[in-house]
């Protein structure tokens, strides 16, 4: 009897030794792919690395197996394997071959995130937000004040809300108006302007987008959405120049505007122009309009583009999915066209069929910012006053993954930096 259990004893001990690492899936055996960035952030916030396997089943994460961090894949929904040093070591083997499409970049720490967002409430969500809060990843709302403060260099990593930089107010006018959110944002904006000594709007939203370019050339890395990502760019271009009508800013826009943008000055598009209508709800061309697609729900698809993980592995990284076909979707700006978008850009999803970008990279200075277009991954006409996202019931959005991989994104940067 004493053999017998003495025998079970070394089993069981024999297991926990080759029992060494804990390995998160991330193709389609995973429950919850969104929780499962969560999960990697927390394990960074407990000073631990993390490999995050590039193109291996789908971009799956492993780590030195601790008690601790099973537990909370299992609080928090998310599928693990724990895995022997053999099984790890035959994971990195095959990763490592010259002839694989793989790679493994080391997380080594969190990444200190920063919403750029009215502290006021908004008529409308927000996607990165919402899955921040899903994932559980922790994040600051940072506003105006902050940036014009000098708050940024205190984050790692910068969201742009679905903001208006050309101080238009979200070309709302023809339709909102009159309505007290409207009313009251106009408010707020133009008090925040006087207090910071501008006389208008965007000129103040000028000063932000220069200090955010700024904060990435010294090794920020930025994300954007929706209007966020066209309205920066038209900004910078617009420097200097008066492209507001009256009823934005309380005089007429320059009637030579278009001829004098200076594309130079921007970090993703050129040669775009400008929408000169104040009631018209588009910035510029550079956003492919929904009646010039031709598509709807049911046939608005775009693709994501392989890159060699060896020898690419920041578009490698960003591009991390269980599915490389992504469902489209709508928002101010949707998409960008290809023809408006600058020769040094990295595009990395497209829809073909009608030559637009969906989602682009690019590199300023020491650092790195990515555009996506369209507002909600998962609600593909999201419309102002409607109830956000409900998550929960969308555990493994392709498309919301996208907004997940730039986030661990600067958690690798010190080793990107050095290749």
């Amino acid at each position: 009897m004493k053999k017998l259990l003495l025998s079970a004893v070394i089993f069981v001990l024999g297991l926990q030794i080759q029992a060494a690492y804990l390995y998160i899936p991330m193709d389609e055996t995973q429950k919850n792919h969104l929780k499962s960035y969560g999960i990697a952030y927390w394990i960074l916030t407990q000073d631990v690395e993390v490999d995050w396997l590039l193109n291996y089943n789908g971009g799956s994460f492993l780590v030195k197996h601790h008690q601790l961090i099973e537990n909370e894949c299992i609080i928090r929904g998310v599928s693990y394997q724990v895995i022997s040093d053999a099984q790890a070591n035959s994971i990195l083997a095959k990763i490592s071959s010259p002839s694989s499409n793989m790679d493994v970049m080391k997380l080594e720490k969190h990444p200190k995130i920063a919403v750029y967002s009215p502290k006021s409430k908004q008529p409308w969500d927000d996607a990165v937000t919402l899955v921040l809060t899903y994932a559980e990843i922790p994040y600051d709302v940072i506003f105006d004040d902050d940036v014009m403060y000098n708050e940024l260099p205190k984050y790692d990593w910068l969201h742009l809300h679905h903001e208006d930089f050309t101080g238009q107010y979200g070309k709302f006018y023809k339709t909102y108006h009159h309505f007290p959110w409207y009313q009251q944002q106009q408010k707020e904006y133009e008090e925040s302007a006087r207090k910071h000594g501008f006389s208008k709007v965007s000129h103040l939203k000028l000063a932000i987008v220069k200090r955010i370019k700024t904060y990435v050339a010294s090794g920020g890395f930025l994300f954007a959405m929706c209007s966020a990502t066209d309205t920066y760019d038209i900004a910078l271009a617009a420097e200097g120049i008066d492209i507001c009508e009256s009823i934005y800013d309380g005089d007429p826009a320059d009637p030579q505007a278009q001829q004098k943008l200076d594309y130079s000055k921007t970090m993703a598009f050129e040669n775009f122009e400008i929408e000169r209508n104040p009631l018209e709800y588009e910035y510029s061309n550079i956003d492919n309009q929904q009646q010039m697609r031709g598509l709807n729900q049911s046939n608005d698809f775009f693709s994501l583009f392989q890159f060699s993980a060896k020898w690419d592995p920041i578009p490698t990284m960003l591009t991390q999915n269980h599915e490389k076909i992504i469902r489209g979707f709508m928002g101010q700006t949707t998409s960008f066209k290809k023809s408006l978008i600058k020769s040094d850009v990295v595009i990395m999803g497209e829809t073909r069929s009608i030559d637009e970008a969906r989602y682009i990279h690019g590199v300023l200075g020491k650092g790195f910012w990515t555009f996506y277009g369209g507002h909600d991954p998962e609600d593909y006409q999201h419309y102002v006053n409607e109830e956000p996202t409900d998550l929960n019931l969308h555990p493994n959005s392709a498309g919301y993954r996208l907004i997940l991989n730039n986030i661990l994104f600067p958690a690798a940067k010190q080793k990107k930096q050095k290749t």
